[in-house]
Formats: C-alpha cells, sequence, structure tokens
C-alpha cells in the first residue's frame, strides 16, 4: 500500500498491457448540447435493470403513478427499486423484449405519460453530512441508484464495503469511440458531478479522491478542474486516449501503477471506483430526493441526422428515440445498443432504454461495415498482443469450443473483460468474445445448478440427520420406559411376600368376620322361628266346651250391657 501512496502522490500515469487505438467518431455527437425528448406514448419499465434479482412489483393495472413513485419493492440482496419516470397510469403489466441481443421477453410495467409531469412528495437532504453513512446508503438504495458505466452493480452494494478505502477513483474516461454521454454530463454538470464526489467520499471515508479523465475530452477536463478547484482531497488525473482505459482493472493500474490481481477486487487494495454518471445520481438521490429515473444516451451515427446526446426517461422506446433524432435507415440496417466495441445489435427496436443505456448507434454500411464470415484461426498471435487482460485468446476460444470449463477457469476466462479488442484485431473476424460469452453464461449455469444441488444435498442431509435424532430420541425414550418397567416389576417382586403376608392376615380376618356373621344370622333365624312356633300354639283350635263356655260368657257380657243402657234410659 505504500508504494501506491507513493505512486499516487507522484502524479505519474503508467501503462496497462496491450489495448488498441480504434476510431474515436465522438463528433458531432459531443459538440451538440445535451436536450430533452417528449415522453413516449408508453414508457416500458423491465423489473431487472441491474446486475441481481428483480423487485416485487407494488403496482396492479390501472393505478395512476407519480413522477418518482417506486413500482418495485427490493427486499432480496442485490435488489434495486423501479420508480415510475412520470406521472401517469400503470397500462400493462406483461412480458416485453428486453434490451438484449436475445430480445427475449421479461416481465414489465408498462406506464402511459399524462402529460403533467407531476412529482411524489419529496424531501430534499442538503445538510448529509449531519446525517449516518447507512441513512445515506439506504436512500441511495432506496433511488434505485446502479452503476451507469455499464455494468449495472446496485451502487450502495458496492459502497457498503467494509472495508478501508485509501483512494475514490471517479471514472470519466470514456475511453469507447463513438460514446459521449459522460463527456456532455461533465461539460453541462460539473459542479453537480463534484457534490456527488464528495458524498461518495464521505460514504467510504477515502482520503483522496482521484478524477480520471481521458486526454481527448479538452472541455470537460476545463470544466471539472473548475469545479474540483476549491477542494484539495480532489485530483485530476489525465491519462492518454487509449481503449479501454476505462476499463476499472486498467485505470486502476493507470492511476496507482499496480495491477489489480487475478479474483480480486479493487477494494482489496484500498480503491473504490465510481463513474462520474454515477456521482451525479448520487447526488441528485441525496441532495434533490429523485430517484434514477433518467440517463444520458448517446444518439449517433450516419445514420441519424441530428446526433447528439439526450436526456431520456427510463422505459423510453429506442424508436421514439430514433424517430426524435432523425432516423434515415437503410437496407439491412444494424441498430447497436452500446459502442461497437462492446454493444450488441438490437433484433428488434421496440425495446426500452434502461439504467445501463448509454448509447444507440445507428452506423452505415460504410462506416462500419458488418463483421465478414468467421474463418480458421491462423495463430498470428495479434489477439494475444493486445488483450488488457494479459490473457490468451485463441487458447480461450478453442477451450470455449471444446466446452472445457475447467480449462477456461484455470486460464482466468472471467478476467475477460469483453471489451473486444482481441476481436477487432482479428484477421479471421473470429467473435472471439461471443465465444467468451457463451462460455461464461454456461459456466454460470453451471455454478447456479451445482449450487441449488449442493444446497439439495445439504436439505437432504439435515434431514436424515432430523429423522435419524428423531429415532435415537424414540429408542431413548422406549429404552428408559423399559428401564422403568423393569424397575416396577423388581420392586413387585421385592414387595410380594409381604403383600403375601398381608393377604394371609386379611384372610383370617376376613374369615372370622364371615363365620361371626352367620353365627349372628343364624341366631336371628332361631328367635324368629320359636316366636312362629309360640304364635301356631296360640292358633291351634280348642276343645268345644271351651267354645261353649266363651260363648255364654259373651251372652252374658251383652245381657248385661242392655240392662244397664235400659237403666239408664229409665232414669
Amino acid at each position: 500500500m505504500q508504494d501506491i501512496k507513493q505512486f499516487v502522490e507522484s502524479g505519474q500515469i503508467a501503462r496497462f498491457p496491450g489495448g488498441i487505438h480504434p476510431p474515436e467518431r465522438k463528433q458531432p455527437a459531443s459538440e451538440q448540447p445535451l436536450r430533452r425528448i417528449p415522453y413516449a406514448n408508453e414508457l416500458i419499465l423491465p423489473l431487472r435493470q441491474h446486475i441481481g434479482v428483480s423487485g416485487q412489483c407494488t403496482v396492479r393495472e390501472g393505478d395512476h403513478v407519480l413522477k418518482g413513485q417506486p413500482l418495485t419493492d427490493a427486499v432480496l440482496h442485490q435488489g434495486l427499486p423501479l420508480h415510475a419516470p412520470t406521472s401517469g397510469t400503470v397500462k400493462a403489466i406483461e412480458q416485453r423484449p428486453m434490451s438484449h441481443a436475445s430480445g427475449l421477453p421479461e416481465q414489465a410495467i408498462v406506464i402511459s405519460p399524462d402529460g403533467h409531469d407531476q412529482w411524489r412528495e419529496r424531501q430534499p437532504l442538503p445538510d448529509y453530512q449531519q446525517r449516518d453513512k447507512a441513512e445515506l446508503l439506504d436512500i441511495i438504495q432506496a433511488a434505485g441508484v446502479a452503476g451507469l458505466g455499464g455494468a449495472g452493480f446496485p451502487t450502495s452494494q458496492k459502497l457498503a464495503q467494509q472495508k478501508p478505502v485509501s483512494y475514490l477513483i471517479i471514472n470519466g474516461v470514456e475511453c469507447e469511440p463513438y460514446i459521449c454521454a459522460d463527456d456532455r454530463l461533465m461539460r453541462e454538470h460539473a459542479r453537480d458531478i463534484v457534490l456527488g464526489m464528495r458524498i461518495l467520499a464521505y460514504i467510504t471515508g477515502a482520503d483522496k479522491t482521484l478524477l480520471a479523465i481521458e486526454d481527448n475530452k479538452p472541455e470537460a477536463i476545463a470544466s471539472m478542474h473548475q469545479a474540483i478547484s476549491e477542494y484539495s482531497d480532489i485530483e485530476l488525473r489525465v491519462v492518454p486516449t487509449k481503449y479501454p482505459s476505462g476499463g476499472e482493472k486498467q485505470l486502476i493500474q493507470l492511476l496507482t501503477g499496480h495491477e489489480v490481481p487475478s479474483k480480486q477486487l479493487p477494494i482489496e487494495m484500498g480503491v473504490i471506483m465510481q463513474n462520474v454518471g454515477t456521482a451525479f445520481a448520487v447526488k441528485e438521490a441525496v441532495i434533490d430526493d429523485k430517484p434514477l429515473i433518467e440517463r444520458v444516451v448517446t444518439l449517433t451515427g450516419e445514420c441519424i441526422e441530428h446526433p447528439g446526446n439526450v436526456w431520456a426517461p427510463l422505459g423510453t422506446p429506442v424508436d421514439a428515440l430514433l424517430d426524435f433524432a432523425g432516423f434515415k435507415p437503410e437496407q439491412q440496417q444494424r441498430v447497436i445498443m452500446g459502442g461497437p466495441m462492446m454493444g450488441f445489435t438490437l433484433p428488434i427496436t421496440a425495446v426500452p432504454v434502461i439504467k445501463t443505456t448509454n448509447c444507440i448507434l445507428v452506423p452505415s454500411t460504410e462506416e462500419l461495415p458488418p463483421p465478414g464470415d468467421e474463418m480458421a484461426c491462423i495463430r498470428c498471435g495479434a489477439c494475444a498482443e493486445v488483450c488488457p487482460a494479459s490473457l490468451q485468446p485463441q487458447q480461450l476460444q478453442w477451450l470455449a469450443k471444446a466446452k472445457d470449463y475447467p480449462a477456461l477457469e484455470d486460464n482466468n476466462l472471467f478476467d475477460c473483460i469483453e471489451c473486444g479488442a482481441c476481436a477487432f484485431v482479428c484477421p479471421s473476424e473470429i467473435p472471439l468474445v461471443h465465444y467468451y460469452r457463451q462460455a461464461k453464461s454456461q459456466i454460470r449455469n453451471q455454478a447456479r445448478e451445482q449450487a441449488k444441488a449442493e444446497l439439495a444435498k445439504q436439505r437432504f442431509e439435515a434431514r436424515q440427520a432430523r429423522l435419524e435424532r428423531e429415532k435415537e430420541e424414540r429408542l431413548e425414550r422406549h429404552r428408559k420406559a423399559a428401564e422403568a418397567r423393569k424397575q416396577m416389576q423388581q420392586q413387585k417382586a421385592q414387595d410380594a411376600p409381604e403383600q403375601e403376608s398381608n393377604n394371609d392376615g386379611k384372610s383370617s380376618a376376613v374369615a372370622a368376620a364371615i363365620a361371626r356373621a352367620k353365627a349372628k344370622k343364624a341366631a336371628q333365624e332361631g328367635g324368629s322361628a320359636g316366636s312362629e312356633a309360640s304364635d301356631e300354639a296360640t292358633t291351634q283350635p280348642r276343645p268345644a266346651q271351651d267354645k261353649s263356655a266363651a260363648v255364654a260368657a259373651a251372652i252374658a257380657r251383652a245381657k248385661k250391657k242392655k240392662q244397664a243402657r235400659d237403666q239408664e234410659d229409665k232414669q
């Protein structure tokens, strides 16, 4: 790190291996001031416009939305929300062709502008230095800011690195032919870019900020030099015109004199890089509370009548941009999204501008002849000489054709930045970058499938471990229950003699009680038998004379009673 510090403080500019000098062709587009185009009849907003997963849609068909209103909710890692570029009605949520060489459809929100351009409620934050850095990162993430240099990596994720940063590099090189969007932005909005640089430096805690601009942009250099003059911790570095000096690793090597090691990130060297367009978007997100809803796009090529740079609302169809610029198509016309080196030909022009769109190139056949048929490699080695990553392009191509993916990784395929320098110098017109992109895609797919398989394996092993654990727990419960039953049986065996003696005593007592009850019952039965005998004795028939005497006695008593009543009546 000390060597890097000494090199930076010396103000030197190093060199990187390889590189080419293709025709620049940045004029006349770079000479025209920035213009704003009217809103198209419909704005097509793909849910995913950055590296990472798309957010969850939060609006429905028929909803009215305001300018700057979130349309998606980014809740996952590396997610970014999407915002309405203007006020209007959600016309549809459906599959639309994406801004990709394949033209395959993907989910998109289609908005019909209402012409009022009505903003949602905004909360500007001019005193950002009074806020916590984590809060600023949340603001940048909520504004949907992604790297505008072409990669589209979420800016808040890149800034949230938990490592010390010595140098913040702001990339204003813009080395690819034709493209001049950053050039015009630096000329016209230098002050806003510097404010964004200050916010980035505050968040990262960088000791010094280095602003790099290619020496073919004198107006931008002058404008930015004036804007940074009051800041002692910002230094301007003018680098030679050479493609691809704007590549992240190549520019770091130019400014620090040290190459970023293979399979390592610049943060390992204490360096972090952002594009000038990203710095401008950060300023608007934090200070103005304006999410990323538009960007500068270069419209150029000989088949355009009015080339220049425009503020294009995200979602604007390429058709609308071409109509605005005076498109004059020729037979078998090509429309390229991006530059001639790293861009791709669009299969249709009904695709929208997204966050990573920096140029729409419409060249004539004479200006940029289409590639010829691929021929056999003649092993000239020209591709290896111009590779800025010091790779062996022809070797990588052979391995890619053979689908030898482990060997490709061993040969550092992912160090390739897909700059197209190798294909540019190839006399056999081999589309080398095409093979590399396909191979990278296959390796990533395999890695995803392997990760899924590994996850499935982990879930299976976790399930098996859980089942085994539950089985062991059941067996342990059964073992404890068996031990408890055994102990109970042993206890019963020990208690059996005592219980038997107790039972014998109880039996004797019961027998005695039964005997007593029987005796009592017998006694009761004997008494009742005697009474019955006496009753029977009194009721037995007496002799006849006893009856006559009784009758006579009764008659005598009756007469006596009658005499008594008669005597009473006389008295």
